[in-house]
């Protein structure tokens, strides 16, 4: 496989003020690039918030806590996934 290793110019011009932006908009473009090269190389490598949620629901299983049917019925129908 080959890539066209040199970039295209709107990329370029783009990456050269990203550093004029607040953090939190670095991050989000950050984020993009990872999902990016994760969907390219079959990897991803998660943000380190993301990694604490999961951390998190992980303890919750093994302490025996899970979403009850009702509050699983709440959130699909929050977004008409019933």
């Amino acid at each position: 496989m080959c890539y066209n290793l040199i970039m295209t110019p709107d990329t370029k011009k783009l990456l050269e003020s990203v550093g004029s932006w607040p953090a939190e908009d670095q991050e989000a473009l950050a984020e993009a690039a990872r999902e990016i090269e994760a969907r390219r190389s079959a990897t991803y490598d998660a943000a380190p918030d993301v990694l604490a949620a999961i951390d998190q629901a992980i303890r919750s299983a093994d302490e025996g806590r899970f979403a009850t049917d009702q509050e699983v019925a709440a959130i699909r129908a929050k977004f008409h996934q019933a």
